[in-house]
């Protein structure tokens, strides 16, 4: 009877999608044959897609329930839908990410032909699908990586608490490497700024991939990591409904995943991208939700849909080489890099201060001269500024307030001359008597202190930004 049922519920939704589904068609993806890319391009795009995953433990594909009936709904929202029906990896576990990165390849380099935006591609997973969506999510580089993620009752972790059959068909007999174990765990593999938004929807009785271990402990990472994440548990509905009506709460599910969807921001293609490189400072360390609550995220709003900021900020980095965290070895670096700004600020060199970094200070302007170097070699020939950082009001961390503006200040300014670069963003001047907009440490600005960075750069890249009190940045496409 469920055999029938399902039978009749695909027929009536490859009937109503005709409707809403302007073209169909089936692509090729790997060289054996075997993986393919199913696309539904929508009647009236709105240039979003999403690439589906389909769940089945790595053993089967789950296809139809959490692959093709999908395509209706967003194909009725204006979103394009491509279903990859990816290889199984028999001990091979490159095969599936190796399919999918080439789907989300293939829809970028599709994207004027099939009215696109690239950069606005989500990558969409349930079960074991949705472990292979947060994997491609937090191990790809930039260029192949989702703009969002739709996880459902997604597998997580590939540790204590894991479904495992998809340990098992991932992992095989190396499951016991607590190494790859830990790789493919990917809680672990969130990043601030550069792990994308995510919403989860699963239900509170999944005995199956139990939430806790699974879908609870992915939001708790990028809750953590100051990333836009929602999570929605349903009270029951067990495991392994995907878009089949008989789920009790699919209407509410829907709801939630519409409200989400309509309510993340797009950016417009011609949009002036801006890379927000630096320390923690810029990172919006000790500001919670840094990516709502940050400098660049205030900044978003006080420039407009004109504009597209992006962080890509990291805790506790140097500017120099020879500094304990340099910058440039970071995978924020390479994604600033890959991001091909217009307008790139770099506020670094409050670490490089501190006394065991600053022992290389014969280092400093070479390693600034190399990254301003590869910053102008960028084919998008961005306006680059740097940033006088901002006071050290207490010598927390060793950080030096008198190297800063005595030797670390005027080597920055030396340097915006030799290259003819945008300009100098002073930070320090405005904030020496605004110590109440920092935290007790005296180094990291709080949420105030954010926003008065973000109005006073906005200004400089930017003379009509609009630095009074505004709503949230609204989606453009």
């Amino acid at each position: 009877m469920k055999k029938i049922f399902l039978s009749l519920f695909l027929a009536v939704v490859c009937l109503a999608s005709v409707a809403q589904t302007a073209r169909q068609f089936t692509l090729t993806l790997s060289e054996d044959g075997v993986a393919q890319l199913v696309v539904y391009l929508p009647e009236q795009p709105t240039g979003r897609a999403v690439v589906c995953c389909p769940g089945g433990g790595y053993a089967v594909l789950s296809n139809t329930h959490e692959g093709a009936a999908w395509s209706e709904y967003f194909n009725g929202k204006g979103i394009a839908f491509a279903l990859v029906n990816y290889r199984i990896p028999h001990g091979d576990r490159n095969l599936p990410f190796s399919d999918v990165e080439s789907a989300m390849r293939t829809l970028r380099d599709s994207a004027a032909v099939w009215q696109l935006n690239p950069d606005d591609i989500g990558i969409m997973g349930s079960s074991a699908g949705g472990h292979l969506a947060s994997t491609i999510a937090t191990h790809t580089p930039y260029e192949l990586r989702p703009n969002f993620q739709i996880l459902v009752y997604p597998v997580i972790t590939m540790g204590p608490g894991t479904h495992q059959g998809s340990l098992d068909g991932l992992l095989g007999d190396q499951q016991k490497d607590p190494d790859l174990v830990r790789l493919y765990s990917n809680q672990y593999q969130v990043r601030s700024h550069l792990t994308p938004p995510a919403i989860l929807l699963l239900s509170s009785d999944d005995g199956l991939v139990p939430p806790v271990p699974n879908a609870v402990a992915y939001y708790t990472a990028m809750r953590n990591a100051g990333n836009n994440c929602s999570i929605h548990i349903y009270p029951t509905g067990g495991h392994g409904y995907g878009y089949m009506p008989f789920f009790a709460y699919h209407d509410q599910m829907l709801s939630d995943l519409s409200a989400w969807l309509d309510n993340l921001p797009a950016p417009k293609q011609d949009a002036v991208r801006v890379a927000c490189i630096g320390d923690s400072i810029t990172d919006g360390y000790l500001i919670d939700l840094s990516d709502t609550n940050g400098y660049p995220a205030q900044m978003q709003k006080m420039l407009g849909d004109g504009y597209w900021v992006k962080n890509f900020g990291v805790s506790a980095r140097t500017l120099m080489n020879s500094g304990d965290l340099p910058y440039m070895k970071e995978l924020a670096w390479e994604d600033a890099l890959a991001f091909q700004p217009d307008v790139v600020v770099v506020k670094l060199g409050t670490n490089d201060s501190k006394p065991y970094n600053w022992v290389h200070k014969a280092d400093f302007e070479a390693d600034l001269q190399q990254m301003i170097d590869a910053l102008k070699a960028l084919p998008s020939q961005p306006r680059i500024y740097l940033c006088a950082p901002v006071p050290a009001f207490k010598p927390s961390w060793e950080i030096s307030e008198e190297v800063i503006t005595t030797q670390i200040v005027p080597m920055l300014e030396k340097a915006v001359k030799k290259n003819g670069l945008a300009g100098i963003i002073d930070l320090h001047t405005p904030f020496a008597d605004q110590e109440a907009l920092f935290n007790e440490d005296g180094i990291h600005p709080t949420q105030a202190g954010a926003r008065k960075m973000a109005e006073i750069i906005a200004k400089q890249i930017d003379p009509n930004a609009k630095t009074e009190q505004r709503g949230f940045w609204m989606m453009g496409r």
